[in-house]
C-alpha cells in the first residue's frame, strides 16, 4: 500500500483507495507504537466489546465502592457473589468493570 511502490499501471480509483489504506495503517502504527496511546486505545476497546457483549447491571459512582487499603482497591459485590474490583491506578481511566464470576457489568460515573 505504500505510495512509492505503487506500479505505474494501477486504476486512479485504486490508487487513492491504496493511498487512503496506507494512511490508516500509518495512523494505527503511530497509536500502537506508542505505550500512552496504545493503552488508551486497549481500554476503550475492552470497554466497546464490553458493552457489545455483556449486560449492564447498573451505574455506580466510585465513591459508592468499597475501598481496600490493602489491596490498593475498590470493589463492590455483585448480585452472583463475585466482585466487581477497580484498583488505584485505573481508577481515572476504566469506565466500565466486570464482575470477577459472571457476565454483568458496573459503569463507573
Amino acid at each position: 500500500y505504500h505510495p512509492d511502490k505503487q506500479k505505474a499501471d494501477v486504476p486512479a480509483g485504486e490508487v487513492e483507495e491504496r493511498v487512503q489504506r496506507f494512511i490508516e495503517i500509518d495512523q494505527a502504527w503511530k497509536i500502537l507504537g506508542n505505550e500512552e496511546t496504545k493503552k488508551e486505545y486497549d481500554l476503550q476497546q475492552r470497554e466497546d466489546n464490553l458493552t457489545k457483549e455483556w449486560p449492564l447491571h447498573a451505574q455506580i459512582y466510585l465513591e459508592d465502592m468499597s475501598w481496600n487499603e490493602d489491596e490498593q482497591c475498590y470493589t463492590l459485590s455483585c448480585r452472583c457473589g463475585g466482585n466487581y474490583t477497580v484498583f488505584k491506578g485505573e481508577s481515572k481511566e476504566i469506565s466500565l468493570v466486570c464482575c470477577d464470576t459472571c457476565s454483568l457489568v458496573v459503569e463507573i460515573l
